[in-house]
C-alpha cells in the first residue's frame, strides 16, 4: 500500500486559507443572522453547520476532480442580508435562503451559468482575478497604519522567505505573525470551555414580497460576486472543472441545509487561490491536497461556548477574501457570546 503524506507547506496553505476566510468575514455572517433575530446559540449553530457544509463539499469536490476546489459562504450575499433581513423573522429568512439556492440549482442544472463562463475569455478571467487580488493586496498595506509591527513583521518574513525558500513563505509569515501577536499581548490566553453546538432546525416561511425583494437580489449577488470570481480564479490558475455540476452540488447542499442556517455554499476565489499557488505545492496536479487540508480544517469545526466574540480583529478584517468586497465593520467592544470556531 502506497503511503500518503501531506507536505508541511501544503498543510499550512490549507490552514491559512481557512484562517483568512473566517477572520475576515465571520462578523458579517454574525450580523446577518442577528438581523433576522437569531439568538447567540442559534448563530453558533449556523456557523457550525456552515463550517461542516463547506468542509464536506471542499473535501468531496477536490477529491472527485483532483483539483483545488474550495467552497465558501457568500460574503457579498451576507452583506446584503445584513440590511435585507432587518425586521424579517428567522423562518422568513430561511425561506429566502431556500428560494435563492433553488434558483442557483436551476441555474446550474440548465447550464446557463456554464455557458456564461464559457464565453468569458481567459484574459478577462485573469483580469477579474487581478482586480480581486489588487484590493486584497492593497488592504494589507492599509493594515500597516494600525498594526505596523504585526503587518510589517509578517510582510518582511514573507519577502525574505519568498526569496530564499518560496514554498515556506506562507508558513514563515504565519509563524512570525503568531509570535508578534503573542509578544504584544493580542492573543487571548484565558481557558475556554469547548462544546459542540448542534445546529437548530428552523421551519421555513415563504413570503412572496421578501422572496422578490431580498431573495432575488441575494441570488444575483451570490452568482455575480462570488461564484463567477471563484470559477475565474480556477480558470486563471489553469484548472478545468465542470461548472454546472459544481454549481448544482453547492446550491443543492445549501438548499438542503438552509433550515440549519446554511444560507449559501459557493466556489471560493481568494482563499482558493492560496491553495492554487506554487507555494502550496510546486506541482499543479498536487495542489488539490492543499484544498483537502482546508476541507479537513473546516470539517473539524467545533463550538466555543463562551468567547470574546471579535472575529474581525486584526489586519485581515475589512476585506472580503472571496469576492474582493468590503469586510466586516470593526467592533471596538468585546462581548461574551456563544460562537462557533470552525476554522475558515
Amino acid at each position: 500500500m502506497r503511503s500518503f503524506s501531506l507536505p508541511l507547506p501544503t498543510l499550512f496553505a490549507g490552514f491559512v486559507a481557512v484562517l483568512v476566510g473566517y477572520a475576515s468575514s465571520a462578523a458579517i455572517i454574525w450580523q446577518a443572522a442577528a438581523a433576522a433575530g437569531a439568538t447567540p446559540g442559534q448563530i453558533a449553530g449556523w456557523m457550525t453547520a456552515l463550517g461542516l457544509a463547506m468542509g464536506i463539499s471542499t473535501l468531496a469536490l477536490s477529491a472527485w476532480r483532483k483539483v483545488p476546489v474550495l467552497t465558501a459562504w457568500s460574503t457579498p450575499g451576507a452583506a446584503l442580508l445584513v440590511s435585507g433581513l432587518q425586521g424579517v423573522t428567522l423562518a422568513e429568512a430561511v425561506g429566502i435562503f431556500i428560494f435563492a439556492n433553488a434558483l442557483i440549482v436551476i441555474c446550474g442544472a440548465t447550464g446557463l451559468f456554464a455557458r456564461l463562463m464559457q464565453i468569458i475569455p481567459h484574459s478577462l478571467a485573469a483580469a477579474m482575478l487581478a482586480g480581486i487580488l489588487l484590493r486584497f493586496g492593497l488592504q494589507a498595506f492599509a493594515g500597516l497604519q494600525d498594526h505596523l509591527p504585526l503587518c510589517g513583521g509578517m510582510l518582511a518574513a514573507w519577502l525574505l522567505c519568498k526569496a530564499l525558500c518560496p514554498r515556506f513563505a506562507v508558513v514563515a509569515a504565519l509563524v512570525i505573525g503568531a509570535l508578534i501577536a503573542a509578544a504584544s499581548g493580542d492573543v487571548a490566553s484565558a481557558a475556554v470551555p469547548l462544546a459542540f453546538v448542534t445546529p437548530e432546525w428552523v421551519a421555513p416561511q415563504f413570503t412572496p414580497a421578501l422572496l422578490l425583494s431580498v431573495g432575488l437580489p441575494f441570488f444575483l449577488v451570490t452568482m455575480a460576486s462570488q461564484n463567477a470570481p471563484g470559477f475565474a480564479t480556477l480558470q486563471a490558475s489553469g484548472y478545468t472543472v465542470p461548472v454546472s455540476a459544481l454549481i448544482v452540488v453547492c446550491g443543492g447542499l445549501a438548499l438542503l441545509l438552509a433550515p440549519f442556517g446554511v444560507y449559501s455554499i459557493c466556489i471560493a476565489a481568494i482563499t482558493a487561490a492560496i491553495c492554487q499557488s506554487p507555494e502550496a505545492h510546486p506541482d499543479p496536479n498536487q495542489r488539490w491536497l492543499a484544498a483537502i487540508a482546508a476541507g479537513g480544517f473546516l470539517s473539524a469545526g467545533r463550538s466555543v461556548r463562551r468567547v470574546n466574540h471579535r472575529p474581525d480583529v486584526g489586519p485581515a478584517a475589512g476585506v472580503d477574501p472571496d469576492a474582493g468586497g468590503s469586510g466586516a465593520a470593526r467592533h471596538h467592544r468585546r462581548e461574551s457570546v456563544s460562537s462557533s470556531a470552525s476554522g475558515q
